[in-house]
C-alpha cells in the first residue's frame, strides 16, 4: 500500500534530480545567467537597424557600449543592459530606437490562460516576455501556476509558498479584513458589527507586515522581474476557500489586481500572468487583473475541443460571479468583468501537416478577428530550448545552425510583433493614471 509518506519520497528524489538537471543546464554557480548578444543579432534582430548603420554610429560616439570583442576580432558581443544603454542614446534618421509607451497609462496585463495541459501557456508566456525585454519593456511576470514551469525557467526554483501569488492573496486577506474591522467600529450605528478574524495560520504569519515588493524576484534578464511560484502552492485552491468562509465579505478574486494596484504606475510596461491548467481562486485572479486574454491552443481536434470548453465555463463563472459579487471584484463603476481584448494563438503548428491546416481554417471561422494570424510553429530548436529550460532568444545561435535558429525566432518574433500590435491598441484604450 502507498500513501502520502510515498509521494514526498519520490518527490524528493525528483527535486534532487532537478538539482543535477540545474547544473548541467545552468552556470557552475547553479545559477541561470543571461548570454550576450551579436552585433548581428543587436543591429538586425533587435534594434532593427542596418548593420553598417550601426557600426558607423559606434565608430561616430566612442562614449557608447562597445560591447566585448571575440578573440578573432570579427563579432562584438553586448550585454542586454548595453542593448538598452545604446537604445535610449541611439537615433537612426532622426528616430527614437525606445519602444512605443503611450503617455500616462499604466503598465498593460495580459493573461496567458487555457485549461488544457500543454496548450503552451508557460512556453508563450516566456517567449513573450524575453522578446517584449528585447524590445526594449519593462516585464513583470506573475507565475500562477503551482507546477511553476516559468519560475524555473527563468531560473528560479527555492521559493518560499509565502513569496508566491497565494502569500499576495493572503496579505490581501489580512489587510482587507483588518480595513473592515476598522471601518465597523467607526460606523455610527446603534449596534455592534461583528468582528471579523482570520485562520491563525494567516494572523500569525507575518505576511501583513510584506511590501508589495516583498513578493517580486529579479532573472537573469535586467529588464524582467518574476513573481514566482512552487509546487507547495497548489494547497491556495484548499485554502481559499476556508479563507473566504472566515471572511464572505472578502472580494478575494480582486486580491492580485490590488497588490498590483499598490506598485508604481510606471514601474513596468507589460504584466504577463502564467495561469494554472484549471478555473481555480489562482486563475480567476489572473483573469479580474487581466486587460488582455491570450489564449493558447495545439492545432489539434482535442485542443480544440477544450478550448471550447474553457471559455465556456470561464464564461460561466464570470457571469455566476457577477451575480453575486455586487460589484465589489469590479474596478468602479464597472458591474462586470471586461477585457480589451481576446486572442486565440495556435502553438506547435506545423504547416505542411494538413491535419493542422485544418484545425488552424477551423479556428479562423469560429474565432474570427480574434484569431491571431502567425501561429508558433513547432521547430527542432524550439524543441530543444524546451529541453534547456531556455526560451529561443536565450539559445545562442551558435549551438546550432543558424537557419535552424533563425526559423525558430522568426516565428516567435512573428508572433509577438502581432501580440505587440494588439496590445499597443488596448493600451490606449486605458484610463489615464491619476
Amino acid at each position: 500500500m502507498l500513501d502520502h509518506s510515498d509521494l514526498e519520497a519520490m518527490q524528493g528524489a525528483s527535486l534532487r534530480m532537478q538539482g543535477h538537471i540545474r547544473k548541467q543546464t545552468f552556470s557552475p554557480q547553479n545559477e541561470k545567467t543571461l548570454r550576450r548578444f551579436s552585433s548581428w543579432e543587436v543591429s538586425e534582430l533587435i534594434l532593427r537597424v542596418n548593420q553598417n548603420t550601426f557600426r558607423s554610429r559606434l565608430a561616430a560616439d566612442p562614449s557608447l557600449p562597445t560591447g566585448e570583442v571575440e578573440p578573432d576580432g570579427r563579432q562584438r558581443w553586448f550585454t542586454l543592459d548595453e542593448v538598452n544603454e545604446l537604445r535610449r542614446r541611439m537615433r537612426v534618421n532622426r528616430r527614437s530606437l525606445m519602444p512605443p509607451r503611450p503617455a500616462g497609462r499604466r503598465a498593460v496585463r495580459i493573461a496567458v490562460a487555457n485549461f488544457k495541459g500543454g496548450a503552451g501557456k508557460s512556453t508563450t508566456a516566456l517567449h513573450l516576455a524575453h522578446a517584449a525585454a528585447l524590445d526594449g519593456y519593462r516585464v513583470l511576470c506573475i507565475d500562477f501556476d503551482p507546477q511553476a514551469t516559468l519560475s524555473h525557467s527563468m531560473g528560479l526554483s527555492d521559493v518560499s509558498e509565502d513569496h508566491t501569488v497565494w502569500g499576495i492573496m493572503a496579505r490581501d486577506l489580512l489587510r482587507e479584513t483588518e480595513r473592515m474591522n476598522r471601518a465597523a467600529q467607526g460606523a455610527e450605528s446603534g449596534r455592534a458589527l461583528p468582528r471579523r478574524r482570520v485562520p491563525a495560520t494567516i494572523a500569525e504569519s507575518g505576511l501583513g507586515d510584506l511590501r508589495a515588493t516583498d513578493f517580486i524576484q529579479p532573472t537573469c534578464w535586467p529588464t524582467i522581474d518574476l513573481v514566482p511560484s512552487c509546487a507547495n502552492a497548489a494547497f491556495v485552491e484548499f485554502a481559499s476557500a476556508q479563507y473566504r468562509h472566515a471572511n464572505p465579505a472578502w472580494s478575494f478574486f480582486a486580491s492580485v489586481d490590488r497588490w498590483l494596484g499598490t506598485l508604481p504606475p510606471d514601474a513596468y510596461d507589460m504584466v504577463i500572468f502564467d495561469c494554472p491548467p484549471a478555473i481555480g481562486y489562482q486563475s480567476m485572479n489572473a483573469v479580474y487583473a487581466a486587460d488582455i486574454l491570450y489564449i493558447p491552443s495545439g492545432p489539434g481536434y482535442w485542443e480544440y475541443d477544450s478550448t471550447t470548453s474553457f471559455i465556456g465555463q470561464l464564461a460561466e463563472a464570470l457571469g455566476d460571479l457577477t451575480g453575486f459579487s455586487e460589484g465589489s471584484d469590479f474596478p468602479t463603476g464597472k458591474s462586470h468583468k471586461q477585457f480589451l481584448d481576446i486572442r486565440f494563438l495556435l502553438t506547435r503548428y506545423e504547416p505542411n501537416n494538413d491535419l493542422h491546416r485544418a484545425m488552424r481554417d477551423a479556428f479562423l471561422k469560429v474565432f474570427g478577428d480574434h484569431m491571431t494570424r502567425h501561429p508558433i510553429e513547432h521547430t527542432r530548436a524550439v524543441e530543444q530550448s524546451g529541453r534547456f529550460l531556455s526560451s529561443v532568444y536565450e539559445i545562442d545561435y551558435r549551438d546550432m545552425t543558424r537557419e535552424t535558429w533563425r526559423r525558430a525566432r522568426s516565428t516567435f518574433d512573428a508572433a509577438y510583433d502581432e501580440f505587440k500590435g494588439h496590445v499597443l491598441e488596448a493600451w490606449e484604450k486605458l484610463e489615464e493614471v491619476e
